[in-house]
């Protein structure tokens, strides 16, 4: 099939249904090419395969949809002027129709390879006529319907109505017959001159009527051939007696060879071919002759390819079937169909052979004449066709390059409408629930200190490329990069109602991701935060440089925030967000409220995991990584605890090694701090020493007294911290526990120590008095 009729199609569909249906079709078709070349041959079933897939895009019959191409298909060949030849085929749709079946000769130059239908017209009346049409290809139909429908309004000024009577497959012919309904003022007209008319009764030797066709032939109800030309002769010189079709093969019409079939379209044109090639018997000028062709062939085959037509070596006939009533026969008054010299060298005729009444001999010699610069021409026109396919597979490729560039700034919806002439303003829209999700990465200020601006940026293009792949599985649209900030969001443009679930899985695919990102100074694997909120946004393209699709409300603020206040591989929601999640599908831990805008509090949850339908939690590679900081975070703990106590045992600590002797004072029924250090006892046998705590006593006429109270205490060795730890417990515990016993008994001490005093005072004033 040429490719005028595919590209007349492709039109019709971009005219029609526009230019993302035809999109559509190439991709379910896996077609490279945008337009199809009209002198080009394709696939025979192409033209109906875009057709069905047409008709389930847009749910029409698909003879409707042929109907159509029909119809336009008359409209689209006028731009290569075939509507004059249309113009030229009758005075009338009756003429039209009756040389319908030889409208294909005339173009069979330019198109040497068409497989045309044939049609002949049988019972005619003056409302209409019966038309057959028989075709090697299948589905056409309708396709011939609309033709002949717009041929009769546009050219004929008639109306058709056109009906199928009978629709049969014979071998690999479609045979359909119809009926075709309209004024057919051209049949009354004829039938009323036919009775008119006067028959002249002028008789003719038949041999005078054979000199003028030498490529002739009679044939009998039989097929058999009675007589035939001088110049068949002496090409067949058994031909007479022998039956047509063991000779000769029918090309056109389609029909089957038989006498009644003949008679029926003697208003058609009748192509034979033999069925042995001919060979001509050379001799040795012809040798010569064909050696010099052969070494100029060779000569040719450094500059461009030899290719040779297997049909130049058959002779085909053309021509006319007529029944003559008186010999009870039908003549077929024929003409060899040579296109050129190398076809009369390779069936051995002459230019004496043809006849010379019509223009068979001149259209031979001009034709050689003509043909060096046709066929210069014809390249020409070639590569002219091949330099402007590829021109235009080049302009496709780049066109498809800026609406990619186009559609990762704005979303392909709005881009197309933009695209269509709509303002920006009027683009805006209001979102009543969609999920916004931001990210970025922690300590990105540290790690930026360190490395070299190159360094930074390979680092963001490693983390976003991986973050843009994961895009490609969720219906998430990723709204713009700010630094390391990355922000997405799910439910918009095109609305989705499952868009926390996308984002909170996108999310799970990001941390995924970022733990695949090296510092490249340190090593170490990279963190991101995450945070989400759902809720209302207004969404619009701002500005006219460099436009963006950009979001605005309340619900990106509070996304934004989120993300703040959330940790390292951590996906940090809000409770409207948790809202909108299957509970049964994810892990959650539950946050303390966090104050928003001021003094409105929300609650918050970390997203955990994600389970399966069995309830099941599946790892993911970035769980691994948060467990390893868990325990890292969980020992830098217990160090700095411990380093904590530690610091505080070694203050407590006296300067002897062997324990600490604390001193105290009662001052006015008051405990004092240590004035001086008493070295402690000897240790006895369990290890323990008993540490002297002096109280002094004063009295108001006396000196201070210090009282000493023995308090036990563990030697503790430096090596082993954690003994040290629980032992300084356990003396801190002990001390507090007897510290009111203590007390009491260093006040009873203190009393009677008063009164012994106070005896040993009176005794000495006996004694001197």
């Amino acid at each position: 099939m040429y490719g005028l009729l595919l590209q007349s199609a492709i039109e019709i569909i971009r005219a029609k249904y526009g230019q993302e249906t035809w999109e559509h079709i190439k991709t379910a078709l896996h077609l490279d090419l945008n337009s199809f070349s009209a002198f080009q041959q394709y696939g025979e079933t192409l033209f109906v395969r875009i057709t069905k897939i047409l008709s389930e895009t847009q749910n029409e019959p698909i003879g409707d949809l042929m109907n159509i191409f029909g119809l336009e298909f008359v409209s689209y060949i006028s731009n290569y002027g075939y509507d004059r030849v249309l113009r030229i085929l009758g005075h009338n749709m009756r003429d039209f129709l009756n040389g319908l079946d030889n409208l294909h000769e005339y173009m069979r130059y330019t198109y040497p390879r068409m497989r045309p239908p044939s049609f002949y017209v049988e019972k005619e009346t003056a409302h209409g006529l019966t038309l057959h049409y028989r075709s090697r290809r299948r589905g056409f139909v309708h396709y011939v319907i609309g033709q002949i429908t717009e041929v009769g309004r546009r050219f004929y000024d008639t109306h058709v109505e056109i009906d199928i009577i009978s629709e049969r497959e014979e071998f690999d012919v479609t045979h359909v017959v119809f009926e075709l309904k309209f004024e057919n003022t051209a049949y009354v007209k004829q039938a009323t001159s036919d009775k008119d008319s006067t028959e002249l009764d002028l008789a003719i030797d038949c041999h005078i009527f054979f000199d003028l066709f030498p490529f002739h032939m009679v044939i009998s109800e039989s097929l058999e051939i009675i007589s035939a030309g001088e110049s068949l002769t002496q090409l067949f010189p058994n031909i007479v007696g022998e039956l047509i079709r063991d000779i000769f093969n029918l090309v056109r019409p389609i029909i089957t060879l038989n006498w009644s079939q003949i008679v029926l379209h003697s208003n058609n044109v009748f192509e034979f071919s033999t069925i042995e090639p001919l060979r001509k018997q050379l001799n040795e000028s012809d040798l010569q002759i064909n050696d010099a062709r052969q070494q100029n062939d060779s000569e040719m085959l450094l500059t461009m390819t030899a290719q040779r037509n297997i049909q130049e070596e058959y002779l085909r006939l053309r021509g006319q079937m007529l029944y003559v009533h008186e010999w009870k026969s039908i003549i077929y008054l024929a003409t060899p169909v040579l296109e050129n010299l190398d076809v009369m060298f390779n069936t051995g005729l002459f230019i004496n052979d043809l006849s010379m009444h019509d223009s068979s001999r001149d259209l031979v010699l001009a034709g050689t004449q003509q043909s060096a610069e046709l066929k210069l021409a014809l390249d020409q026109e070639r590569q002219k066709s091949k330099a402007l396919e590829d021109s235009m597979k080049k302009l496709d490729a780049e066109m498809k390059k800026t609406d990619l560039l186009l559609y990762q700034m704005i979303p392909k919806k709005i881009a197309d409408r933009l695209r269509s002439g709509e303002k920006a303003a009027s683009l805006c829209e209001t979102f009543e629930s969609c999920t916004i999700l931001f990210s970025d990465v922690v300590g990105f200020t540290s790690i930026c200190a360190v490395l070299t601006p190159m360094e930074v940026v390979s680092i963001l293009n490693e983390m976003y490329t991986k973050f843009d792949k994961c895009l490609e599985t969720h219906n998430c649209y990723k709204v713009e990069t700010i630094g390391d900030a990355y922000m997405l969001v799910s439910g918009l443009p095109e609305r989705a109602r499952n868009h926390a679930a996308e984002i909170i899985d996108m999310a799970f695919d990001m941390l995924d991701a970022i733990i695949t990102v090296l510092n490249p100074t340190t090593g170490e694997k990279l963190k991101i935060r995450i945070g989400c909120h759902s809720g209302p946004v207004v969404a619009g393209i701002a500005g006219i440089k460099m436009p963006r699709y950009c979001l605005f409300g309340d619900t990106v603020t509070t996304a934004n925030k989120l993300e703040q206040h959330s940790k390292a591989l951590h996906i940090h929601a809000t409770d409207a967000t948790y809202k909108l999640l299957d509970r049964k599908l994810y892990d959650v831990q539950e946050r303390p409220k966090m104050p928003i805008n001021g003094a409105i509090s929300i609650t918050t949850y970390f997203i955990l995991n994600k389970k399966d339908r069995s309830g099941k939690v599946s790892t993911r590679p970035f769980n691994a990584v948060l467990e390893g900081m868990k325990k890292l975070e969980t020992e830098e703990a217990k160090k700095k605890q411990t380093n904590t106590l530690k610091s505080g045992i070694n203050q407590n600590a006296a300067p002897s090694s062997s324990g600490p002797v604390t001193t105290t004072f009662i001052e006015n029924g008051v405990i004092q701090g240590p004035p001086s250090i008493v070295a402690p006892p000897p240790l006895k046998e369990n290890g323990v020493n008993e540490e002297s705590i002096s109280a002094p006593v004063r009295d108001n006429n006396l000196s201070t007294i210090p009282i000493q109270i023995s308090v036990p205490t563990k030697n503790i060795s430096d090596d082993d911290l954690t003994t040290r730890l629980i032992q300084n417990t356990l003396i801190k515990s002990s001390i507090k526990s007897e510290e009111p016993i203590r007390t009491s008994e260093i006040m009873s001490d203190q009393q009677d120590s008063n009164k012994s005093f106070n005896r040993q005072s009176r005794s000495r004033a006996c004694v001197l008095l």
